[in-house]
């Protein structure tokens, strides 16, 4: 897509003409090439996605796109929700909370997920929904439940995911350290098309960098959507009292297929990354940062990125370095950076996953988020 011209002139509330590209809205407008709406397309608000049952409801046509997609469900306690998974495949992932899931699809069969407190508290079990499923999702105590979806037309059976099969893995080092759980991966969890992981990222560190891209297939590249959903843990100020937090995400394009954003996210903000390099994610200090996401493309079922070439070099960099202490011992980073004691939970870092300071390196090729 090629940038549109900019416009001739000022509108009434200070904003560029049709022809232009800023709209009321500070956004890109039709003429824009930042996509179907502009610039604020790729940045969803929280709230904005808001529709029924629904907290957030972002399906492949809202984006703009083919395969991926997300929503959120908030249950009160002792209340439920059904769910149609329709032409696509789906996760039922514990954000905060616990439930069953009913697949009608199964005769009677129940799944029990334990979930966590909050996406803070380390890595989450979750279960697997086929398309043509229609599923109830009850929860005695409430919670917010992620539901990542991807367009599929085969039916798999549903399937239980534990958490002792989600691989965890630290990956860079210093401040580029953060904690990556591979929720459902072709290692782990047969899929069609569906590809979900987690990050948290500590106060004050970067993490998808160096910046990466997986737009097209290739030999060390798949063609993949992208969906970054956040929560953002509230800080403590001196005076006790919690505070917003804010961290920011940057995606660019080349010059054949151009995209800008560089957007200030809030808790339960979603950036969409279409194509394009993507990264740094960058935690504001004194606010522990987490997000999900949600990948999904026409080619192989596989995470393959590639570094931008002109940063790759940052790798080398972290030779020597430390994994980031907060990511180390106890399950995760709390508010405002303070890691809380007790023991790793069961699956958290699961024996035999290696934890390395370099990334993957070479060829270009880089471990992505």
């Amino acid at each position: 897509m090629a940038r549109a011209p900019a416009g001739p002139g000022s509108g009434p509330a200070g904003t560029v003409g049709p022809a232009g590209t800023v709209g009321p809205a500070g956004t890109v407008g039709p003429a824009g090439t930042d996509g179907p709406a502009g610039k604020g397309h790729w940045h969803r608000k929280a709230g904005s996605l808001a529709r029924g049952q629904f907290a957030l409801e972002l399906t492949a046509e809202d984006a703009g796109w083919s395969w991926s997609s997300l929503r959120v469900v908030e249950i009160a306690p002792g209340a439920a929700c059904t769910i149609d998974t329709g032409g696509e495949e789906m996760l039922v992932l514990p954000l905060a909370g616990s439930c069953t899931v009913s697949p009608g699809a199964t005769g009677g069969a129940r799944y029990a997920l334990t979930g966590r407190t909050s996406p803070f508290a380390g890595a989450s079990d979750a279960c697997y929904l086929p398309c043509a499923t229609t599923a109830v999702i009850e929860s005695p105590s409430g919670g917010r439940f992620a539901l990542p979806g991807a367009k599929a037309t085969s039916t798999l059976p549903p399937a239980y995911i534990p958490v002792e099969s989600v691989p965890v893995e630290l990956r860079g080092a210093g401040s580029c350290s953060r904690r990556v759980a591979n929720v459902c991966f072709p290692g782990n969890v047969e899929a069609e098309r569906l590809i979900v992981c987690e990050v948290l990222t500590p106060a004050g560190n970067w993490s998808s960098y160096p910046p990466h891209k997986h737009d097209e297939e290739r030999d060390g590249e798949t063609e993949l959507e992208e969906v970054y959903y956040f929560e953002v843990a509230p800080g403590a100020g001196p005076d006790r009292a919690h505070h917003e937090g804010v961290a920011f995400q940057r995606v660019y394009g080349t010059a054949e297929r151009p995209i800008e954003v560089l957007a200030e996210v809030r808790d339960r903000d979603v950036v969409l990354v279409p194509h394009g390099w993507h990264g740094p994610t960058m935690a504001a200090p004194g606010y522990d940062l987490y997000y999900l996401n949600v990948m999904a493309g026409p080619g192989r079922r596989a995470w393959l990125a590639c570094d931008d070439p002109a940063h790759t070099w940052v790798r080398e960099t972290w030779v020597g370095q430390d994994v980031d202490p907060r990511l180390l011992g106890p399950a995760v980073v709390g508010p405002a950076g303070v890691v809380p004691a007790g023991v790793v939970p069961a699956g958290v870092v699961p024996a035999g996953v290696g934890i390395g300071s370099s990334g993957i390196g070479g060829g270009g090729t880089g471990s992505g988020t």
